[in-house]
């Protein structure tokens, strides 16, 4: 028997499309399910100004396939030189919807990212001031901390006195991984919230590792322990309106994944949504779906829902999704949950 879900059309909150040819190769496969998009910044080189974000919309617009509608969140990469006046005088125009802060090294294209802390304060405050959101990479970069740790001891090192210094900050943790995580923001009160991606809610940190190395599902932050994965599931599931999508869909060339320094993100922007109505079925919480993928964020960065739908229907047979999507510099492997998914959304 077919089983139908109908909810108000999706957004991702936290979504990699790079330039150039690989974003014209990509671009089709967010717009296709989702309405809107915040676009990260960590182009090379960083998207730090007000005028080289209208170029990169400008560049995505010119990429959208024509009959497709999709509205790209612009953001602001934050370095240690970021004038607070350029931020405020950028968001006054409509166009930057967030501020995306890297630690240092701590992912792709984070090498201009904020090292000493101090220095963005001036920024943050401006940011508190104009009701601007922070987007948060939530790990520490020092080498003596544990890669399995970084987001716990950022909380505690970085955000929480960040938070506590800045009153009236708003501040998205993104793509969180562990317990830690889902415990601070349930354990704060309003301005925060967080993004939960597409695989941190079906792999662990066994399917990177066990029975050989899986390139395709290493990312960062990495995949942690199961207990952490359940976490994650309970909170996404929970109608909690301080947890929503961000799938964090990174698209990289195999040739870059499969190599002896592997590239870290997920390409999950073709089927985040079949698999979303997976595991919200699993979790008995189909109802909760259309809250975590359609209304939560729009909520918390103060933007109507998108009054257009999206219709998800399970079948009978298994989904066949793509492996692959092409671009003219090579494939891009599409995630893969590892099992038969039975949804998939109605063209």
């Amino acid at each position: 028997m077919t089983q139908s879900l109908t909810i108000a059309r999706p957004d991702d909150w936290h979504l990699h499309l790079r330039d150039g040819a690989m974003l014209q190769a990509v671009l089709p496969e967010t717009a296709r399910h989702f309405g809107r998009a915040i676009i990260m910044p960590n182009l090379v080189p960083p998207v730090i100004s007000g005028a080289q974000a209208v170029a990169y919309k400008d560049r995505i617009m010119a990429a959208l396939p024509e009959g497709m509608s999709f509205e790209p969140l612009m953001t602001l990469y934050l370095t240690e030189e970021s004038d607070p006046e350029d931020i405020a005088a950028a968001h006054a125009t409509g166009l930057i919807k967030a501020v995306k802060l890297y630690p240092a090294g701590a992912t792709t294209n984070s090498a201009s990212g904020v090292a000493n802390f101090k220095n963005v304060r001036a920024a943050l405050e401006k940011m508190a001031e104009i009701g601007l959101p922070l987007c948060v990479h939530g790990e520490v970069t020092d080498h003596d901390v544990d890669i399995f740790d970084r987001e716990a001891v950022f909380i505690d090192r970085v955000l929480d006195p960040i938070r506590k210094s800045t009153p009236g900050l708003r501040v998205i943790m993104e793509h969180i991984t562990t317990q830690d995580g889902v415990a601070y923001v349930q354990d704060n009160a309003d301005g925060l919230g967080a993004t939960i991606t597409t695989h941190h809610l079906i792999i662990n940190r066994n399917h990177i590792l066990v029975g050989g190395i899986k390139p395709h599902y290493y990312c960062l932050p990495v995949a942690k322990r199961e207990e952490h994965r359940l976490a994650l599931r309970a909170a996404a599931t929970s109608g909690d309106a301080r947890f929503f999508l961000g799938t964090d869909s990174a698209p990289h060339l195999d040739g870059d994944k499969e190599s002896a320094c592997g590239c870290a993100g997920c390409f999950t922007a073709t089927n985040t949504m079949p698999l979303l109505a997976h595991v919200f079925e699993e979790e008995g919480a189909l109802d909760h779906l259309e809250s975590f993928a359609s209304r939560n964020g729009p909520g918390f960065y103060g933007l109507p829902v998108n009054q257009d739908t999206l219709t998800l229907v399970k079948n009978q047979q298994a989904t066949a999704f793509p492996d692959k999507i092409e671009s003219p510099q090579g494939p891009v492997t599409v995630f893969s949950p590892g099992y038969d998914v039975f949804w998939t959304v109605a063209e």
